[in-house]
């Protein structure tokens, strides 16, 4: 498995290249309004299914041969007629928004009837804490240091839906072990499917069910999943690696993405998209629904964004998913360390960049104006160059350019409307080569036209400056958050850093350094989004992070590379098991949706919108030279204790201060506040208490040697909570709440 530390891009299979090119060679047929309503991704898969059925030489039955998971919007209230004509399976509505299995064979007769608007899908996406609660400022919230009552996700189901889970770590009980708070898991890669009502695999629920099972079916050989959520929920179990909702419900979902493929049976590999995610979510929310608890749901996977239109439907759908109560958290990304983006401004004549990759090439040109890209090919004898205008390329048949070039096997170029704009049109430009491209000798892309403002994302495609010419450096480290982060209404999280690396269980330092001073880590994605949305929303530590690994990957792997980074092991009911330290906003995502847990746990019917007012107002500016929210940090990092703050009412006090004092303090029967200090004051202090609207109710002087502090509040109301400021001795200088 490859970890989230070491991770760089890869380059596509020639598989993927071939399906890709498909895209561009469609026939006649391609522009007919039918199949302009699949997107492209499943045009694709009709192409294949079609070239297929006649290398058979027969056509194949409208019931038989596999079907895709999609999203489909169907106009008028005639959804199940349509899905019976064409053998397809609801498994999901919200609103006019279906999830339905559908025959691949019937896709394009279904995308011709009138009733059917659009039908969606994107293949798999791709997986990307000892210190986490004191950098997000959690301890005090646990503590109840402040506070009313102390917030530990008590009540609050937190969902986390990622590969290789291990059901059996004592991380996923109670502290105490007293409680197994797993309640319930999708494995939608579960071989055991008699009897499931789920579309894929199964669903395992309460203790004795899921411990039976012992892990997804990837977990001997994954663990991203146990890593994740034990930083969103794991309780700590003997150790200090709690993570920050630890006495939250757990409810999961086992998925399946590109690097757990070789699970999926080859009769099922088109259900496994993001529509079955979406259905993942619903599972997690729903769970939630039926105990009448609210719930975050964290998701540390993803992949590019692009101008299809592959996710439309499923950000609209994730809009309706999520709501009061109800919200969603997922990974910016691990691309902030490679330069993704490349704008020639108009007025400006050319930009340039270095490519290279292996031997296939794919990227994307987005333009409203008339423009030219030039490849430059930097040989030992003499360069040489290949010119194309986006005007050659709209002109030609199908939009679709092709054409011989030096030292280049194949290249074509497509042209299609933006998704996001249709009077911007995007350039797929797909090159394939026998050998590495830009590799042995430096290959060059200009964007070239005074007039023309011009974009570039690469998909597969390093972009970088080379010696070969330095007046080539135009391309940027941005617009490369990835989906469903993207999406309006997913809470985005980035990953700044603290650790440059740890000691591991044999007592060697093992070093990873991407970033200090919790700036932004250097591999953290940073947007903005493809159409222009900041993002991502907001920040968390991402590097380094301790947390629970699967006893079953341990014993199945026991000389993987990232065993190095196991930090301390133990036994537990008969098997080992290990603390392990990794990084990426992976480990950033499943903090946040623990620390929003605690925010739910307080306010139960919290939006995503609302979440992201209290990070605008209560998270910390990383850099303070930046005007917020930004690319690079959103709203800054997280802070779990000034949000709850700011949602208990108490922030718009100017005189309480944002630091939490660590004196102990409470009500005594007689309706007597008493503050508890940890040592005699050296000098004396100011003690202040307010009603939550502002009002001063009392204030007094507490002297110098003192340690115990009692002060008058006759007026006081039972079940009310009060703000108490203390002002003077900086050690115990801070705020607090607290109830009567």
């Amino acid at each position: 498995m490859k970890t989230m530390r070491r991770f760089f891009f890869k380059t596509l299979h020639r598989a993927v290249l071939l399906l890709l090119l498909a895209l561009f060679c469609q026939s006649a047929e391609a522009q007919h309004c039918s199949r302009a309503k699949l997107s492209p991704w499943l045009r694709q898969l009709v192409d294949v299914q079609k070239n297929e059925a006649r290398r058979a030489a027969k056509s194949i039955p409208a019931q038989g041969g596999p079907a895709v998971c999609a999203f489909v919007r169907i106009a008028d209230d005639h959804a199940q007629q349509v899905f019976d004509a064409y053998h397809a399976q609801a498994l999901s509505q919200t609103g006019n928004i279906f999830i339905a299995n559908i025959p691949l064979s019937e896709l394009s007769a279904m995308a011709a009837d009138p009733r059917v608007s659009r039908i969606e899908a994107s293949p798999l996406g791709k997986v990307l804490l000892d210190s986490m609660s004191t950098h997000l400022n959690a301890l005090p919230v646990y503590a109840g240091q402040g506070l009313p009552q102390a917030y530990t996700g008590k009540d609050v189901v937190v969902g986390v839906m990622d590969i290789g889970f291990d059901l059996t770590h004592p991380n996923f009980y109670s502290r105490d072990l007293k409680d197994y708070r797993i309640k319930a898991l999708w494995d939608m890669l579960s071989a055991d499917t008699l009897g499931s009502r789920l579309p894929v695999g199964r669903d395992y629920m309460g203790t004795q069910a899921l411990l039976e099972a012992q892990h997804s079916r990837d977990g001997n050989d994954f663990t991203h999943g146990t890593h994740t959520l034990g930083i969103a929920a794991g309780s700590g179990y003997d150790s200090p690696y709690r993570g920050m909702a630890p006495e939250s419900d757990i409810c999961l979902v086992a998925n399946a993405v590109s690097n757990n493929k070789q699970y999926i049976d080859s009769t099922q590999q088109y259900k496994f998209t993001d529509a079955m995610n979406a259905l993942g979510f619903k599972y997690i929310f729903d769970y939630a629904e039926s105990v009448g608890k609210p719930c975050v749901a964290s998701l540390s996977e993803g992949g590019h964004e692009n101008f299809w239109g592959d996710s439309q439907l499923y950000y609209e759908m994730l809009e309706q998913l999520v709501g009061p109560g109800r919200i969603i958290v997922a990974a910016a990304g691990n691309q902030g360390h490679q330069k993704t983006w490349m704008h020639k401004e108009r007025g400006v004549a050319q930009k340039g960049t270095f490519v290279y990759v292996g031997q296939n090439m794919v990227f994307t040109l987005k333009s409203k104006d008339d423009f030219a890209f030039r490849f430059v090919y930097y040989n030992e004898t003499k360069n040489d160059t290949v010119l194309i205008s986006s005007r050659e390329v709209l002109q030609s048949p199908d939009s679709i350019y092709r054409c011989m070039a030096p030292q280049i096997d194949s290249l074509a170029v497509g042209a299609y409307p933006s998704c996001y704009d249709p009077t911007d049109i995007c350039y797929e430009v797909v090159l394939y080569n026998n050998h590495s491209i830009g590799l042995h000798y430096p290959l060059s892309l200009e964007l070239l036209g005074q007039e023309a403002d011009v974009e570039l994302w690469p998909l597969n495609v390093f972009l970088s400056d080379n010696e070969a010419n330095p007046l080539l450096n135009g391309a940027e480290v941005s617009h490369n958050i990835h989906a469903p982060s993207a999406a309006p209404c997913v809470i985005s999280v980035g990953a700044t850093t603290y650790r440059n690396g740890t000691i591991n269980a044999q007592g060697d330092s093992c070093v990873f350094v991407d970033g200090e001073y919790g700036r932004k880590a250097n591999m953290s994605s940073s947007g903005p989004t493809m159409d222009g949305r900041t993002k991502p929303d907001v920040m968390a530590p991402g590097i380094n992070i301790v947390s629970s690994y699967s006893s079953y990957y341990i014993a199945a792997h026991p000389e993987a590379e990232d065993a190095r980074w196991n930090v301390g092991y133990y036994d537990f009911g008969g098997r080992t098991y290990a603390w392990n330290c990794n990084s990426g906003t992976s480990s950033s995502a499943p903090a946040v949706a623990g620390a929003i847990a605690l925010w739910l746990q307080a306010k139960p019917d919290l939006t995503p919108d609302e979440a992201k007012a209290v990070m605008a107002r209560t998270s910390r500016h990383c850099d303070p030279t930046l005007a917020y929210p930004n690319n690079l940090y959103g709203h800054g990092e997280l802070d779990a204790y000034h949000g709850l703050l700011y949602l208990l009412g108490v922030d718009h006090i100017d005189e309480i201060s944002k630091q939490a004092s660590p004196v102990k303090m409470g009500f005594t029967e007689g309706g007597q506040l008493r503050l508890l200090f940890p040592e005699a004051l050296s000098t004396q202090m100011r003690a202040t208490v307010y009603q939550l609207s502002g009002s001063k109710l009392a204030q007094q002087a507490v002297s110098a040697g003192t340690t115990d502090c009692r002060i008058d509040l006759p007026q006081a109301q039972r079940g009310e909570v009060y703000v108490v400021q203390l002002d003077g001795y900086r050690p115990f200088a801070g705020s607090m709440l607290v109830r009567r």
